[in-house]
């Protein structure tokens, strides 16, 4: 009947557009991916209203003769694999051949590149070709991208303000700093510089610059590393948090990817140092034979496929955990006025080598941040032992509003949260009760559980779930379950609740839930039995209070993740009397 045809190339352009670039901050994704795989050591991108009027990517890479330049916006052309074998061993960024062509069917384009040999300039508008001329420019390339979905209006009307769009391309671009930290990166949006970073290869330096002094001096070196998989990165102090996850950024062979799982690993790491809702700021970059992941999942490359998760998962959780307790110290106040901390620079000049300026602000920085500006560790975490931090010394002055325990030291003035202090306290307490055998008391009422009949089943399975927390569960009939003696901890709680909960868990098969589950259970067993906000204690009693938290294994937070203490330095109170 011949209603199927084949579509024309400038059609499936448009479509491939709509998975490859679903905004500017996508084509600018793919357009510096694209320079890095030609070796640039400096990318500067420059965006006008959030880069949907105006989008320029020039670097000082390898650059393309006349013919490559042509070849380049052919659906599927690509330098980067030959054969079936390379798209299982990608080493490069981009490796698809999508990207340029499927930007150019939905934008106006011009491309300038010279690779020693000559330079050519290509304009291409909404996937007609215009022009492919001779030209002269520095060896690299520069592709200007205008007029963005202006042809599409169904995608258009889908951007947002050119505001949130720039925020969104602030984003990439840092995430491409922190993975790149030897390439010399600059934003500029609206004519006003956004970020500007040294190529200099130094990671902290780029955290300095993205996040400023103060992030900077908190963040602990990462360095862990198994048969398959190799940890580096930076993560940072619990005392600097967000309020979304953007800042945990996760690289793979230096690739930017987005993974729900390997997020939640980290995030399950700072699970006992943060506040619920508040999420740490990480820089992971795993590196791993590219022959065990599969990076042709998506078209955006957002996502990955990994062998040996499972390994994986095991890794971050335990090398980050151990890097957080090897590192914990006190928060330090600072109630200075917040200003911009960071160092001003000139626009980096793209395709000559890092100006001396530059290099010199670095030096600077270095020399003006003392000593915990440095990585504190310098082997691999997987061979730290689990020693304790140093508790500091304290001379207790008194009690303020009863609520804060005042004490003194060569530092300067620790105020103690005397509720938090307590709650650490006695959930160090109960923890360790509960990693032994205790006490079991005889309920004078069972409590009594309606199920479904494969729980009551699988009863052997549910108790050997739920041995190591002397729990003990008894088929009632076809749909019920009954529990007639519990440890004597757990009268402190919902006993029904609490005993719901761990089946629940058991039927989803989730060991790391049940863990959270029992820790947030004896955080809540601490928090009541813990002295309480408005409670005037005496200088005996303050005493204690200061003597039983320098005992604990985690004495600088309490269960949920807010500090138990936080120090105001002499420096600081001299500074503000005008010392």
């Amino acid at each position: 009947m011949g209603v199927i045809h084949k579509l024309d190339s400038k059609l499936t352009n448009m479509i491939a557009a709509g998975e490859v670039v679903e905004r500017p901050s996508g084509v600018i994704k793919e357009l510096i991916e694209n320079a890095i795989d030609a070796n640039s050591k400096n990318i500067n991108v420059t965006i006008v209203n959030g880069g949907i009027d105006m989008i320029e990517v020039s670097d000082d890479g390898k650059g393309m003769d006349k013919q490559d330049m042509l070849m380049a916006f052919e659906r599927h052309a690509t330098s980067k694999i030959i054969d079936t074998n390379d798209l299982f061993n990608i080493q490069t960024l981009g490796f698809r051949g999508e990207a340029l062509p499927s930007i150019a069917s939905v934008s106006k384009v011009s491309m300038t590149s010279n690779d020693g040999s000559g330079a050519y300039n290509l304009k291409i508008s909404y996937g007609e070709f215009i022009s492919h001329e001779p030209t002269s420019a520095n060896n690299g390339t520069t592709i200007n991208v205008s007029g963005l979905f202006y042809k599409t209006p169904a995608r258009l009307k889908h951007l947002k303000s050119g505001a949130y769009e720039a925020s969104l391309i602030s984003d990439i671009m840092t995430r491409f700093a922190f993975s790149h930290p030897e390439i010399a990166f600059s934003l500029t949006s609206d004519n006003k510089m956004i970020m500007s970073t040294s190529g200099s290869g130094d990671l902290l330096e780029v955290i300095f610059r993205i996040y400023g002094k103060d992030v900077a001096k908190k963040a602990f070196k990462i360095e862990a590393s198994d048969f398959d998989y190799e940890l580096s990165g930076y993560m940072i102090h619990p005392q600097f948090s967000r309020a979304n996850k953007y800042a945990i950024n996760v690289f793979l062979n230096n690739r930017i990817i987005k993974s729900y799982k390997i997020n939640n690993d980290i995030i399950e790491s700072y699970y006992d140092y943060l506040p619920k809702d508040r999420y740490p700021i990480v820089i992971l970059n795993i590196t791993m034979d590219s022959k065990l992941v599969d990076v042709n999942v998506h078209p955006s490359k957002w996502e990955v496929r990994l062998s040996k998760e499972m390994q994986l998962d095991l890794l971050i959780k335990d090398s980050l955990k151990k890097t957080l307790k090897h590192n914990m110290n006190e928060f330090v106040l600072d109630i200075e006025p917040k200003r911009q901390e960071k160092p001003k620079v000139e626009t980096p000049v793209l395709f000559n080598s890092l100006d001396d300026e530059i290099v010199q602000v670095k030096k600077d920085i270095i020399e003006k941040i003392d000593d915990k500006f440095k990585p504190v560790i310098n082997e691999p975490v997987v061979a730290y032992q689990a020693e304790k931090r140093a508790f500091p010394h304290m001379d207790l002055i008194g009690q303020m509003h009863g609520k804060f325990i005042l004490a003194s030291c060569e530092k300067g003035l620790y105020i103690i949260d005397q509720h938090a202090a307590c709650e650490r306290v006695n959930y160090e307490y109960y923890l360790k009760m509960f990693d032994t055998k205790t006490e079991l008391v005889d309920l004078l009422v069972p409590v009594l559980l309606k199920v479904n009949g494969d729980v009551v089943s699988n009863i052997d399975g549910l108790n050997k779930y739920t041995a190591d927390l002397q729990v003990v569960y008894e088929a009632f009939g076809d749909d019920s379950l009954i529990v007639r003696r519990i440890p004597f901890w757990m009268q402190e709680v919902n006993e029904q609740q609490f005993l719901m909960d761990l089946v629940d868990h058991f039927k989803n098969e989730s060991d790391v839930d049940r863990l959270r589950l029992q820790k947030k259970k004896i955080a809540t067993i601490a928090c009541h039995a813990s002295v309480r906000f408005n409670h005037v204690l005496t200088m005996d009693e303050m005493r204690m209070v200061i003597d039983n938290l320098s005992k604990c294994e985690q004495p600088f937070e309490c269960p949920h993740g807010r500090p138990t203490f936080i120090l105001l330095e002499d420096k600081v109170l001299e500074k503000e009397f005008l010392r």
